[in-house]
């Protein structure tokens, strides 16, 4: 990747653009109210406005920037400090973001069950392992990284330690988000990330330190240095300083808006690159950490290592951006913002897809020839995969003989609408099959035929 071209310093362009300077001004404030949020890099291959060049449109652009900053305790290794600004597009993000994400808003009511959250949590940890993973090199499919993770199987290599390893990771962070963050547990997320996948074990779960070369960001392509984090030295008060943020308040002076932080903690712990390996996993978990802790529980149920996946050269720009101009981590924070859009529009579009595919398979089952009390447990099941159902439990439930319930489950399992299990040496148990729906609206005719 080719590191976005530096802009021009202000302080020069401020003499050479002076005349235009009010122009330059009104034209700049045009520009920080637009959806767009140009780099330099960018901006220089762009029409300037009427009676402006490029380099004094940038000056306007520039100032009305630095107008709106807000600093960042994150600071540079020569110590200038990282700041951002809330243009109204990010302002407009943050809004939604807070409404969809942070509220009481449940899901449909069709499938709006424990069990369908449950599998919900389960394949977004799963998706968030998988493609986090590939982001840093883990190469397997994802049907057999699945699989491993569902059934519990033993990683055949580092790269499905890797996935493994995220996985563990991120099912940790629900019990960890009702805690503050401290230096030992940032080291525990590291070594669940890397554990068994690094040349030395001992690398895992501590800081690069003194005397050890420091990793940096290489283009593999051309192999040049695209970003050298600070020295190892540094890195203790660098991380508590971090650390400190991480567990502010919504009360802390100034107000940092809570997705704003946690976008922060993506950004400032990737910068810092503390780690022999890993930065990436872990500054993605650290980003969920912050979410879940500030209050977005719907973050659970999404992947934004799977938008990251399919655009990673716009992942890496952001960061570089950000470097080039003057520290500005609005380059960052308006990618990360969009990539929490796009993964919550493909939740909303799966949830309002399965609700559809509840219902239409609710419909085919009044017309499948089955009865009431068959209907009525199917239904169930489709919203319940894995629910266990007895002889006993629908008697009770109908209010019918043995005979009939009986009759009921048996007539079920042999249509392959349930799974049928003995325990002990007489008693049955139902299960509603994982595919249940699947099996209804795939197989309509052979799962309705008399039999």
């Amino acid at each position: 990747m080719k590191p976005p071209q530096r802009p021009p310093a202000i302080e020069s362009l401020l003499e050479k653009h002076r005349a235009v300077l009010p122009l330059a001004i009104d034209q700049g404030s045009r520009a920080l109210a637009s959806n767009a949020y140009p780099h330099w890099d960018k901006l220089r291959h762009l029409e300037p406005p009427a009676h402006l060049a490029s380099e004094s449109w940038w000056l306007g652009i520039k100032l009305n920037r630095q107008g709106q900053s807000r600093t960042l305790p994150l600071k540079d290794v020569a110590g200038r400090a990282f700041s951002y600004t809330l243009p109204d597009p990010v302002l407009s993000m943050l809004h939604r973001i807070d409404g969809r994400a942070s509220g009481r808003i449940g899901f449909p009511m069709g499938i709006a069950t424990e069990e369908a959250r449950d599998r919900f949590v389960f394949n977004s940890l799963v998706e968030e392992a998988i493609t986090s993973s590939q982001l840093e090199g883990a190469s397997t499919t994802r049907q057999v990284a699945a699989d491993m993770i569902r059934e519990r199987r033993t990683p055949k290599d580092k790269h499905e330690r890797m996935i493994m390893n995220n996985y563990h990771a991120m099912a940790s962070l629900r019990q960890l988000k009702g805690n503050p963050l401290d230096f030992m547990s940032l080291m525990r997320m590291h070594q669940t990330l890397t554990q068994s996948t690094l040349d030395n074990d001992e690398l895992a779960g501590r800081l690069q330190q003194v005397g050890e070369e420091r990793v940096a960001v290489v283009d593999h392509k051309s192999e040049s240095v695209l970003y050298r984090p600070p020295p190892a030295d540094l890195l203790p008060e660098r991380i508590e300083t971090m650390i400190r943020f991480a567990n502010e308040g919504q009360d802390c002076d100034p107000f940092i808006h809570p997705v704003i932080r946690a976008i922060t903690l993506h950004f400032w712990l990737a910068y810092e690159h503390p780690f022999a390996d890993g930065n990436g996993r872990t500054a993605r978990a650290l980003f969920y950490w912050s979410m879940l802790r500030q209050g977005y529980w719907l973050f659970e149920f999404i992947s934004i290592s799977r938008m990251l996946k399919s655009a990673p050269l716009k992942y890496g720009r952001a960061f570089l951006e950000t470097e080039t101009d003057g520290n500005d981590l609005t380059y960052f924070i308006i990618h990360q913002l969009n990539v929490i859009m796009g993964a919550l529009a493909e939740l909303d579009a799966y949830l309002e897809r399965k609700t559809r595919q509840v219902q239409t398979v609710e419909r085919m089952l009044k017309d499948s020839g089955l009865n009431h009390r068959q209907i009525a447990l199917l239904s169930h099941a489709i919203r319940h995969p894995g629910h266990t159902y007895t002889i006993k439990t629908h008697q009770t439930s109908h209010r019918v003989a043995y005979a009939s319930a009986r009759s009921d489950l048996i007539d079920l399992a042999k249509r392959d609408l349930l799974t049928q299990v003995r325990v002990g040496q007489k008693a049955w148990k139902f299960i509603a099959p994982e595919n249940l729906e699947a099996t209804i609206s795939g197989k309509q005719e052979p799962a309705f035929k008399s039999i």
